[in-house]
């Protein structure tokens, strides 16, 4: 993107595109007129068109999800209709002063970029001029081919990085080699200019400290998410040597394992074939790459017991500072509490239980000697309630003797249900009957 030999994006889906787009041509001939000189002229003409393009202009980039961008890009993936927004340089320039944007040569020159072999003349030359740009400011309209990048979506994918890192198994060490590194991210990082400015973002942050040992770069990575990275000493170099040896050996032994495996069947050929000179010449290529491999293999546990050291010490270390923080905190918290100073306290405490007691007592016997009376007068109060109370007794009738009953069977309940409704069925005949007489009388009457 806006480098040599580089197609430029095309023209943004319409789905990305505000709904006037198409369809009202004359705010989009609007929109697309040059700014004025001065925003004075028509202050709310200006904000409603520089909202406008600003929305989509950040917008954009968040939906490619690339950092960098230019001019020319944005003018190609705008136009409409083959005409192409003549504010767009106006538009960038206020990003610009608002922080949204960054041209990346200013970027670089805020970092240390020494160690990427395009940033070198950018590191040597351009520190005078950001200083004076970033204190004076730059009212400068971009060029059709200058990059500019997205701060914020920088920021975020520097954050992607650091977490993709932690959470992968180069995490075992802090140091790591930059061409791993840049595998790792081939997925999150499109280019490598990408990856670069990455990595100077993180360094930006102080996340970051990438180093140049015997012509490879290697990177050494902040402990903890909050954490800020220490400047990368022997002891990181010692171990990042350490790991690269391991590494070198471990590929010396499946390559020597592949051999012995194909001396072995070179060995069985032979045999078949007839060829005895052949086959032994085989199998004693076998056993010296097996002594070879054993050899390696001794090496190897060396380097990996080392390693293995190196870890537990770190770990220890780590131990240490934080037993270390915890008698700190506990000495701060216990610093004016002594033994003698709780004995005392608990002294107190059992006094004052003591002293809640025996009021407690107190207030209970005065209660119960202010409510003392006669017993013998409460007796006979008593008695004379008792007698009363014989006398003015209920009477109530006597209680039977007779014996219940055997209780009645279901054949006698119904034979007495059956009476019931006969009974029942006489009474509703007679009533007709006799109602119908004051009717009779009521008629001879008339």
């Amino acid at each position: 993107m806006c480098s040599p030999g580089e197609a430029p994006p095309g023209p943004a889906p319409a789905g990305d595109l505000p709904p006037e787009w198409e369809t009202d041509d004359e705010r989009m001939a609007f929109l697309f007129s040059a700014f004025k000189q001065s925003r004075e002229v028509n202050s709310t003409e200006w904000d409603s068109k520089m909202a406008f393009w600003v929305g989509l202009v950040l917008a954009r980039g968040r939906r490619r999800g690339a950092v960098r961008t230019c001019l020319r890009e944005l003018q190609n993936g705008f136009e409409r209709r083959g005409s192409v927004p003549l504010g767009l340089g106006t538009v960038l320039r206020e990003l610009l002063r608002r922080g949204k944007l960054q041209r990346e040569s200013d970027f670089m020159a805020s970092v240390d970029s020494s160690w990427i072999s395009w940033g070198v003349g950018v590191f040597i030359l351009k520190p005078l001029k950001w200083t004076l740009s970033s204190v004076l400011g730059d009212s400068k309209i971009p060029e059709e081919e200058e990059v500019l990048i997205y701060v914020e979506l920088l920021q975020e994918k520097a954050e992607e990085v650091y977490r993709l890192y932690q959470s992968s198994a180069l995490s075992s060490h802090p140091v790591v080699a930059l061409s791993e590194l840049r595998s790792l991210c081939a997925g999150l990082c499109p280019d490598e200019r990408t990856f670069y400015l990455l990595l100077l973002q993180l360094q930006k942050e102080k996340r970051v400290t990438i180093l140049e040992q015997n012509g490879e770069k290697i990177v050494k990575f902040a402990r903890g998410l909050h954490a800020k990275v220490s400047p990368m000493n022997d002891v990181d170099i010692g171990v990042y040597q350490l790991m690269q040896s391991e590494q070198l050996l471990s590929q010396k032994v499946e390559s020597l394992s592949q051999e012995a495996e194909k001396c072995k069947e070179d060995a069985r050929s032979a045999c078949r074939a007839g060829k005895k000179q052949l086959a032994l010449r085989c199998l004693k290529a076998k056993r010296r790459t097996e002594r070879r491999i054993e050899e390696l293999h001794s090496k190897l546990d060396a380097v990996q017991g080392i390693l293995d050291r190196i870890y537990a010490s770190q770990t220890d270390q780590m131990v240490f500072n934080a037993y270390q923080a915890g008698v700190g905190a506990l000495k701060l918290s216990m610093k004016d509490v002594t033994v003698e100073r709780a004995e005392n306290l608990v002294d107190q405490i059992q006094e004052l239980c003591d002293t809640q007691d025996e009021v407690a007592q107190t207030l209970a016997g005065v209660g119960i000697n202010g409510l003392e009376m006669d017993s013998e007068e409460l007796e006979k109060e008593l008695d004379s309630l008792l007698q009363d109370s014989s006398k003015d007794s209920l009477d109530l009738p006597a209680v039977p003797h007779k014996v219940l009953s055997a209780p009645i069977s279901d054949a006698e309940l119904e034979a007495e249900l059956e009476q019931l409704s006969v009974s029942a069925g006489a009474v509703a005949q007679k009533t007709p009957s006799a109602s119908s007489e004051p009717k009779t009388a009521l008629g001879l009457n008339l």
